[in-house]
């Protein structure tokens, strides 16, 4: 299963750079026209590579998978999946409100389906399993959520508030939660 997300987040991450044309000219200042889509382009290489750095932690601290979590993950991988559609849809609108508030909503459902992998695997291990006392009340995945959820209908107010939202939610993120690492160090030693 790690294999194959892996591979599928590396094809996302292809995928966007390969939506970003270069400008004509040899100058500095050629590059001011596209500097919205690099911006956007850096939020969702970003989100990209927190879901994968998070996604790597948590299969780490997974003894076996079962097929609701083979479906669980895939219901990740189909929202990461639409971002760099979303990403390319708000670049080419230069951000407008329609394009910003899909690219959050995206990003929502992405978050609500790696809330639903990890519970997923928290009942496959039970209560008691490192990864269930490692991931606690979820309080970031549950923040991030409400996040979203206040920021998509700031979209069309002004959409550089709604991207602020985004960005907070990446900041967040931006550091693995250690407890899962510590929590697997600590088994591994308790087993040895």
């Amino acid at each position: 299963m790690e294999a194959f997300s892996d591979g599928v987040l590396a094809v996302i991450i292809t995928i966007m750079v390969l939506e970003m044309r270069p400008p004509h000219d040899a100058t500095l200042a050629a590059l001011t026209p596209v500097l919205p889509v690099l911006l956007s382009y850096l939020l969702s290489f970003v989100y990209v590579g927190i879901y994968w750095n998070n996604h790597h932690h948590l299969l780490h601290a997974t003894q076996h998978v079962n097929g609701a979590t083979l479906w669980a993950n895939l219901h990740l991988l189909f929202w990461l999946s639409l971002i760099p559609f979303t990403t390319s849809w708000m670049d080419e609108n230069h951000f407008a409100s329609w394009p910003t508030a899909v690219y959050g909503i995206v990003l929502m459902f992405a978050g609500a389906a790696y809330f639903i992998l990890t519970r997923t695997l928290i009942r496959l291990h039970g209560r008691g399993s490192t990864l269930a006392t490692s991931i606690g009340r979820d309080r970031k995945s549950k923040l991030s959520v409400v996040i979203y959820a206040a920021a998509i209908p700031l979209a069309f107010v002004h959409a550089w508030i709604a991207g602020a939202g985004y960005v907070l939610v990446a900041i967040i993120w931006l550091v693995p939660d250690p407890r899962i690492e510590r929590k697997a160090a600590q088994s591994t030693e308790e087993n040895a």
